[in-house]
């Protein structure tokens, strides 16, 4: 037995005796570990995560004392650092290990048993460079590792098997067929882009993506998924199909694919059975390496969630309506949208067309010769559909409309800002919401935060009644989630114009004195909002910070 051998031996004993002397496993259970796992050829800090009950991170932190090695949180890692195709699938499911990065002529290589020598002189002598280990949690390893191989499986061997015939069993429902004109897809229908694309479609669809971006730069391509508002690179495909994925899309979605040099904004229908249909809107962009694609996947299923699914607070809920419950046989309902994202069965929904003149403040003057009870104007972009949607206001019509604004006062002075007068603007609006979307914590692995003190907890704006009864969760991640979060609640700030609020209105207070106002009235701002969910359980405290500074 050479030496290494025996110095390896000894410090796998010296972690089996340590776990031994904190009461976590048995003599018993750490000589039948040591004796398995050598067995089984298995790395002992692998066998003991996989069969006894001890938690993996406990195990990394042991072993990067144990061996000197640098311990690292592969959550806060930024996997668009990781070296892309350096280290072969093969490789890294050999040895369960994850390149992280790499410094000049060294590689960071991320594995849970720093013993495991064989795997960096395999990878070292593969790639030509110098390795170093770094340790990491064992389950986190596996579950990070299975997701960046089931994404390789899953679209990269599309690409290595494009010559395949079998076909996606998906409809892609021409919506403007009789209003457009033929269009030459020959040098575009070939059967592998098409799959390629429709594959690409689907797995945004099933992991609950709401865009997808098809990117082209100038040494390679990428595909990203924004799931639960992050970004994620899905794919890379080869550079050299950039134009023709492009084409693809565009023939797809209805658009010129002869014109690569201005933007283009367009339509997809996918059918995925025969009661269920999927929209896309997708939207085109010249840059400097080729066309960018965006495509927004709408699930008309989500406009008809209940109020208890989007997250508002009780007291919020008594202020909050919307166009599908207001959308009963007895009221007349018309929106003016750019574009129509959503389609909703019984509301007379209007696509704003600019290049016929029919623009937000046509559609609502025309809205009022249409008997309507209540308006929906997707945006006020400008002065007109200001004053326009302030008249049908004051008419007795209920007008609902959206600004871009940081929060519900700075609506007020937006909208005065646009040359709205102030006591217009009192008279007229009476209620604002502003929102923000908060991932929300997996249910299946989030576990209480316990190492943040109740002076931080304070600082951050909790009380002791809201700490009283909080349960406070972190993120940790699993199979059933992405980096311990899954799902999007929403953030609100439901603000009321009361008889005070209008009166400061009037009298052209700024948004600081009207926020004032409204957290004197008991109305709660984002970020008050964001900790109740947090004290729920329901987000992080990573996430309060994220969605609520500013």
């Amino acid at each position: 037995m050479n030496v290494e051998v025996k110095k390896k031996e000894a410090l796998l004993t010296g972690i089996s005796a340590r776990l031994v002397a904190d009461g976590v496993i048995s003599t018993e259970q750490a000589q039948t570990a040591i004796r398995e796992s050598s067995k089984k050829k298995t790395p002992l800090i692998n066998y003991l995560s996989q069969t006894l009950d001890i938690d993996s991170y406990e195990l990394a932190e042991l072993a990067a004392a144990e061996f000197g090695v640098p311990l690292v949180d592969l959550s806060a890692v930024d996997r668009n650092m990781f070296p892309d195709k350096l280290v072969s699938p093969a490789l890294m499911t050999k040895h369960q290990t994850i390149p992280i990065f790499r410094r000049g002529n060294r590689l960071f290589i991320a594995l849970a048993d720093p013993t495991n020598i064989a795997a960096l002189d395999e990878i070292k002598f593969a790639t030509g460079i110098s390795t170093e280990a770094v340790v990491v949690d064992q389950r986190a390893l596996s579950k990070l590792l299975t997701e960046i191989l089931d994404q390789q499986d899953s679209l990269s061997s599309e690409m290595d098997q494009l010559g395949e015939s079998s076909e996606f069993d998906l409809d892609i429902i021409d919506e403007n067929s009789s209003e457009t004109e033929d269009v030459d897809t020959s040098a575009v229908d070939d059967t592998p882009i098409v799959r390629f694309v429709n594959k690409v479609l689907l797995d945004a669809i099933k992991q609950g993506a709401s865009d997808i971006h098809f990117e082209p730069y100038e040494q390679n391509y990428r595909v990203r998924f924004r799931t639960d508002g992050i970004l994620r690179e899905i794919v890379k495909p080869p550079k050299t199909l950039a134009p023709r994925l492009a084409a693809r899309i565009k023939v797809m979605s209805q658009m010129d694919i002869s014109e690569r040099r201005i933007p283009q904004d367009g339509r997809i229908q996918m059918k995925l059975s025969k009661n269920r249909s999927i929209d896309f809107r997708v939207n085109t962009l010249p840059t400097m390496f080729g066309e960018k694609i965006v495509m927004r996947i709408l699930d008309p299923t989500s406009a008809q969630m209940g109020i208890d699914a989007l997250g508002y607070d009780d007291d919020q809920k008594q202020l909050y309506t919307g166009l599908s419950i207001l959308n009963t046989d007895e009221r007349n309902i018309s929106t003016a949208e750019d574009p129509v994202e959503i389609n909703m069965e019984g509301v007379n929904q209007v696509l704003v067309n600019n290049k016929v003149g029919l623009d937000f403040a046509e559609a609502l003057r025309s809205f009022l010769r249409q008997d309507p009870d209540i308006i929906m104007v997707g945006e006020i972009r400008d002065i007109e559909t200001a004053e326009i949607a302030i008249k049908a206001a004051q008419t007795g019509h209920l007008v609902l409309s959206t600004l871009h604004t940081n929060s519900a006062a700075e609506t007020i002075t937006r909208m005065m800002n646009m040359g709205v007068p102030a006591y217009n603007i009192a008279s007229s609006v009476s209620l604002i919401i502003a929102q923000r979307l908060a991932r929300r914590l997996c249910k299946q692995c989030s576990i209480p935060e316990t190492e943040v003190p109740h002076d931080a907890l304070m600082e951050l704006g909790f009380n002791d009644e809201m700490l009283e009864n909080a349960t406070i969760k972190r993120a940790v991640g699993c199979e059933a989630c992405k980096d311990g979060y899954r799902g999007r609640v929403g953030i609100y700030e439901v603000v009321k114009i009361t008889k005070t609020l209008a009166n400061l209105i009037m009298g052209g207070d700024n948004s600081i004195d009207l926020d004032k106002q409204a957290r004197r009235e008991g109305f709660a701002d984002l970020r008050l909002s964001a900790l109740r969910k947090a004290a729920q359980g329901l987000i992080s405290l990573e996430e309060v910070n994220r969605v609520t500074t500013d």
